[in-house]
């Protein structure tokens, strides 16, 4: 019976790369195809984010369960998606928006919606039998698919790494990557080199969240110096053949007075004050790319960053624009920063986070598909970098099987396209 009418949806609680709780939904439709979706969650999180749903009982995986998540997939979105069309994802994430009622899906939470349109959208490339990227890059309207150049976490601190530093991480990027594959091997001799360098040094190699180390250094400088060295042990050119992103994540470093506080430095900033900083660590080292340096409604302050820096690096906004249509029409019309990442759990269904990457391309914005530090073995973002031609992806570090389920995902699709590898190109800015 050739049917793609929703038959069935379960799902349950299961626990991600942190041991914490999250949801797992199954599909399936008349036909007997079916799909599978696991849901990430952040540690790191914005305030406009879609709103991840928590039992809050503290006898009970000390408030972090997802049962009341579960149980809204299992009896309310169930009973209203029996019988729909799968191949309709617009329609079903419209459906699944009309439930809830609420903007930040806080009635049923994003984490049971979220879960139920991936796995809606994977049951839908199994049953016409496509890789599912194929599928995304129809629903998606994208005319050539693409391999992502990756960014990759080698250092970390903030709340990935219990403040080893005070910005959240420094990742390293190969900037000259011919390939995926090129650009794989380049990482995973990066990441062993920062290993074997930090235990020379006598530094903590204990892993972050993402699988980056945390060596508790006290000054940024200290962790970008430390970046350039491993760069040149593992025979790479700065600036050149590897560039750094950061991701300050700024809004967690906020004080009530709307000051930046760096704890490690003791040193308090002004907006203005942590520009001037990233300005001086930009003209000294090889950072291509920065990830909310500013608070998540310091509007006035990234527009400033974004004249000041954004013509020769990329300004990713994260927590500024949580994959919000509306928050990253603001950011295009007041051109605050040059690029946006992408995170599925931050808008709460499919149909959303494709608006918001075409939305962003198509003002010329680059476009960075990202996992979150609590993951699954799900490897759904890497077909969506492919299926969207994102450019870019950030994964996390060259460790762990929820972030190497991904690299291994994209290295299969490379494999079985030939599809271009979008490299350099991708970047904002002109650096």
């Amino acid at each position: 019976m050739n049917n793609p009418e929703i038959k069935k949806i379960q799902a349950r609680q299961i626990f991600d790369s942190r041991g914490r709780p999250t949801v797992e939904v199954d599909v399936e439709l008349a036909d007997g195809s079916s799909g599978r979706a696991g849901v990430p969650a952040g540690a790191s999180t914005g305030t406009f984010e879609a709103f991840e749903l928590r039992d809050r009982d503290e006898n009970f995986y000390e408030g972090l369960g997802v049962l009341r998540a579960v149980e809204n997939v299992n009896g309310e979105i169930a009973a209203e998606l029996y019988g729909e069309d799968a191949l309709n994802q617009s329609e079903i994430d419209a459906l699944l928006r009309d439930l809830d009622g609420t903007e930040q899906l806080k009635r049923l939470g994003a984490n049971a919606v979220l879960g139920v349109s991936l796995a809606v959208s994977r049951a839908a490339a199994n049953f016409l039998k496509m890789p599912l990227y194929q599928w995304i890059a129809e629903i998606s309207d994208t005319k050539e698919i693409s391999l992502p150049l990756p960014m990759v976490n080698i250092l970390s601190g903030g709340l990935h790494a219990g403040r080893g530093t005070d910005v959240q991480d420094f990742l390293f990027v190969p900037h000259h990557a011919e390939s995926f594959s090129d650009a794989v091997c380049k990482i995973a001799k990066v990441r062993s080199v920062a290993d074997k360098l930090a235990k020379e040094k006598g530094l903590s190699t204990l892993l972050a969240d993402e699988g980056g180390l945390s060596p508790n250094f006290e000054r940024g400088k200290d962790a970008l110096e430390f970046m350039v060295e491993i760069f040149e042990r593992a025979a790479l050119k700065p600036f050149e053949d590897a560039l750094i992103a950061i991701d300050v994540a700024a809004a967690t470093l906020q004080t009530g007075a709307g000051e930046y506080f760096f704890a490690r430095e003791n040193r308090t900033f002004s907006s203005l004050e942590l520009i001037e900083l990233m300005k001086d660590w930009t003209g000294e080292f090889p950072i291509f790319s920065i990830e909310d340096a500013l608070g998540e409604d310091d509007w006035s302050h990234w527009k400033l960053l974004q004249e000041k820096l954004g013509g020769k690096i990329q300004i990713v906004g994260d927590d500024l624009l949580t994959t919000n249509l509306k928050r990253l029409e603001k950011g295009i019309e007041e051109k605050s920063a040059n690029a946006v990442l992408i995170k599925l759990n931050q808008n709460g269904t499919l149909s959303g986070t494709l608006d918001v990457i075409k939305t962003a391309q198509e003002n010329g914005w680059a476009t960075i598909v990202s996992a979150r530090s609590g993951e699954t073995d799900d490897s759904f973002i890497a077909d969506l970098a492919v299926g969207t031609a994102a450019g870019q992806i950030k994964i996390g570090s060259f460790r762990n099987s929820e972030r190497l389920s991904k690299y291994n995902r994209l290295l299969q699709i490379e494999e079985e396209t030939r599809a271009p590898f979008a490299g350099a190109k991708s970047l904002a800015g002109s650096f």
